[in-house]
């Protein structure tokens, strides 16, 4: 008998499931359930979770194709339902399943899920391979390479889902586990809701790996996001004026003005002499006495000499008085000034000779470690450090650390 005899372990379920009567279930689902994703998702909701996906796993492709050094495609995904039940169907042979929770900007799973194939292919291509694998097994180099590779994708997937959604969003380092549903192993990350969503994309990774990838989200944390992004996407009202407040100088000094003057007849201190415009002052009569500048008045260009009240300034204490409004005007003042931010990889020094002697493919060695977070300095001055990160095929640098106010100062002096 040839191979060809032999009913194949799909054909086998088929039989068993037709012959206890389950045959009128939705196939795949022990339970019977309608798993059509209109049954749990609008068309608008499938559309955004759609360009969700398209637009931050875009990103993770490109974070994950300066890593491997190749070309990664990643296709239009596909939104789809999926229950718990057909894990088993779905996922017939073991896939590492990569878990990201989310501590800002959103509270949820996402769990994304690879073949075990290829993730050994990415892994030993971050190794130095060429991704020319025959074997399945990961032992824990490969799974610490392939857990690297997803905090990079994820972590630019975030930075985009900080954009689309205009706020921060920040996640966790990821868990990756060897998920194996036969034997009920790698799945006690997965969320415990019996359906989700899946939306599947095609990664295709040079000529190395022409697969699916998946990403399993939860129903309440899709519609989340959903809402999230329609409700940024809706403008806010304006906010209506607030009437204007009688200006407080104004008031002052007309009461200054108002107000009788005892000591008129007293000489005050003699005063530095204000230095006199050209052509003099121009004296209106708009002004109050107690607001009219101290020196010599002009009328048509010739000095007058008047009896002004000279009264000193009175300011308002700081204390007991309760917490002055902000004045943002004299903030604004400063926004617009520019300045220099620098993103710095690594120094080193070298001699004369050394700089004359470089050549196209040289190689600098510089003074920090791979991986190790680079400096960015605002004009010339240390005031953080991030790690280089890929949006939309362009280079960016999350913030890790804040350099503290102390240390700033200090390096500013």
């Amino acid at each position: 008998m040839t191979s060809k005899d032999y009913l194949s372990q799909e054909e086998i379920d088929a039989l068993l499931r037709q012959s206890s009567g389950m045959e009128d279930s939705v196939p795949g689902d022990s339970a019977g359930q309608d798993l059509s994703v209109d049954n749990y998702l609008t068309p608008l909701e499938q559309d955004a979770l759609g360009e969700i996906g398209n637009i931050t796993f875009g990103s993770a492709a490109t974070a994950l194709s300066t890593l491997l050094g190749r070309k990664v495609d990643i296709t239009t995904p596909q939104v789809s339902m999926i229950s718990r039940d057909q894990f088993a169907s779905e996922f017939p042979k073991p896939h590492v399943a990569v878990h990201v929770r989310y501590v800002d900007g959103f509270e949820g799973i996402n769990s994304l899920v690879i073949k075990a194939h290829d993730a050994q292919v990415i892994a030993d291509l971050m190794l130095g391979g060429d991704g020319n694998v025959s074997t399945e097994e990961l032992n824990e180099i490969h799974i610490s390479a392939v857990q690297e590779a997803m905090n990079q994708m994820m972590g630019s997937s975030a930075t985009s889902m900080s954009t689309i959604f205009n706020r921060f969003v920040n996640i966790s380092p990821p868990d990756v586990d060897i998920m194996d549903v036969k034997s009920n192993s790698g799945v006690s990350n997965i969320p415990p809701e019996h359906i989700f969503v899946k939306v599947s994309f095609r990664l295709r990774i040079a000529e190395l790996i022409d697969s699916t990838i998946m990403q399993l989200l939860t129903v309440p944390f899709s519609k989340e996001l959903v809402a999230s992004l329609v409700g940024s996407s809706t403008p806010e009202p304006a906010p209506a004026p607030k009437p204007a407040a009688p200006p407080a100088p104004a008031a002052q000094a007309e009461q200054t003005y108002a107000a009788p003057a005892p000591q008129q007849a007293q000489t005050p201190p003699p005063a530095p002499a204000p230095q006199q415009a050209p052509g003099g002052w121009q004296h209106t009569g708009g002004y109050p006495p107690a607001q009219e500048p101290s020196h010599p008045q002009t009328l048509g260009g010739a000095p007058t000499n008047r009896n002004v009240n000279v009264q000193p300034v009175q300011f308002s204490g700081f204390q007991g008085a309760g917490p002055a409004p902000v004045d943002d005007t004299n903030l604004n003042l400063l926004l617009d000034i520019p300045l220099k931010v620098t993103v710095e990889l690594g120094r080193t020094k070298k001699q004369i000779k050394e700089i004359l002697e470089l050549s196209q493919g040289s190689i600098i060695e510089l003074d920090k470690l791979a991986g190790e977070p680079v400096d960015i300095l605002v004009n010339n001055k240390l005031i953080a450090k991030g790690e280089v990160v890929v949006i939309d095929e362009n280079f960016g640098v999350r913030v890790t650390d804040i350099v503290s106010q102390w240390d700033r100062v200090q390096k500013i002096q």
